[in-house]
């Protein structure tokens, strides 16, 4: 009888690293330890464990004494789970045209969610005040969704940065004209080392309602969290993440997570990692004739133009997407994880590729 191998093993080189998404990256040790310290034992399931209480704790640290951070399993559901607690069943949210509820969620918070999408045209992925106002109508006309939530990203997703100013000039504005606001963070941590700042900064302390808290693409497991600061902006939270089956019933091992990266300086460490490499790419490719960069590199995503034929053999080579096939433009993504060999690496590959 041939013995049958029940031990795991290892499917894939884990000296190959890419810029392709930091959803590639792996997990980063100090999460991996955090995650092994929570198992064994017996705790009490969907939530009501140690981990997520202590959490609570350490999200106030970070986003005031009123925060509440409720994990799930995912960013969309994140996103839609705090669309719909914030908004009635007639109700609209205002978003950029490139937004990720609005481009790359498969129509979740409409479909799922059983809201309205309104989307502004932007040069940079970031609105604002004069922007919002081109969907900020309509409160009382019955044909129309009513706008009640303005949704920004940060870092957007073209690899800008707000500004806190900017966040607080949007949160007046939307709260003026009786609209909540909500953040999408899944690269919340990029942001704020990029800025230099607390993540209070540019959400409680400007006037945030309600963010998506990111921690796949910054070195968890799996998890993310949507972190309610105002109490009064959302409705049935809890009943809405389970309707939403984003309830987690071993939610200590999200919880631990979350705590592994904000009880101390890991979320910041790994971000401005990342960043860094993003930068010593962007320095890379400027220095190579015909490329052009797209966009402000200001977090950890390089966007460039170059030839179609280039960017199919260099795809052979390094693991990346087209953002815009048909312009040409690509999306290279820096990781915790990236080092500066593999930047280098792509810096010269490219250069010889534009070489041919």
């Amino acid at each position: 009888m041939t013995e049958r191998k029940t031990d795991a093993q290892r499917r894939h080189d884990p000296a190959v690293r890419g810029f392709a998404s930091d959803n590639y990256a792996g997990v980063h040790p100090e999460v991996l330890a955090a995650v092994a310290l929570a198992n064994g034992g017996h705790q009490v399931a969907y939530g009501e464990d140690q981990y997520t209480e202590h959490l609570q704790r350490v999200v106030r640290s970070h986003f005031g004494q009123t925060a509440e951070a409720f994990p799930v399993f995912n960013g969309t559901g994140a996103n839609v789970v705090a669309l719909q607690a914030m908004t009635d069943r007639w109700g609209a949210v205002i978003c950029a045209e490139s937004a990720h509820i609005h481009v790359d969620e498969c129509g979740a918070p409409e479909r799922v969610g059983g809201l309205k999408l309104l989307t502004v045209p932007t040069e940079d992925g970031k609105l604002t005040p004069d922007l919002i106002d081109r969907q900020a109508y309509g409160w009382d006309d019955e044909h129309r969704a009513m706008p009640q939530v303005v949704s920004i990203t940060q870092n957007t997703e073209l690899g800008t940065v707000y500004t806190p100013d900017e966040v607080r000039a949007i949160c007046e504005h939307a709260h003026e004209r009786n609209m909540l606001v909500h953040l999408d963070g899944s690269r919340i941590a990029n942001a704020a080392a990029s800025l230099d700042v607390p993540m209070r900064a540019f959400t409680n302390a400007v006037g945030v309602d309600v963010l998506s808290l990111g921690g796949t693409k910054n070195g968890a497991l799996f998890g993310e969290a949507v972190v309610v600061i105002n109490p009064d902006a959302v409705r049935a939270m809890k009943h809405i993440r389970k309707m939403s089956m984003q309830l987690a019933s071993k939610m200590r091992f999200i919880s631990a997570q979350f705590e592994a990266l904000l009880a101390r300086d890991l979320w910041l460490r790994n971000a401005r990692h990342a960043n860094t490499m993003a930068k010593r790419l962007a320095a890379g490719v400027r220095a190579v004739d015909g490329v052009e960069i797209l966009y402000p590199v200001q977090a950890n995503a390089v966007f460039a133009r170059l030839p179609h034929d280039v960017t199919e053999r260099l795809q052979k080579r390094y693991r990346f997407y087209f953002w815009d096939e048909a312009a040409g433009d690509v999306r290279w993504m820096c990781s915790f994880d990236t080092t500066v060999e593999d930047v280098d690496g792509l810096v010269d590959a490219l250069r010889e590729e534009m070489g041919r």
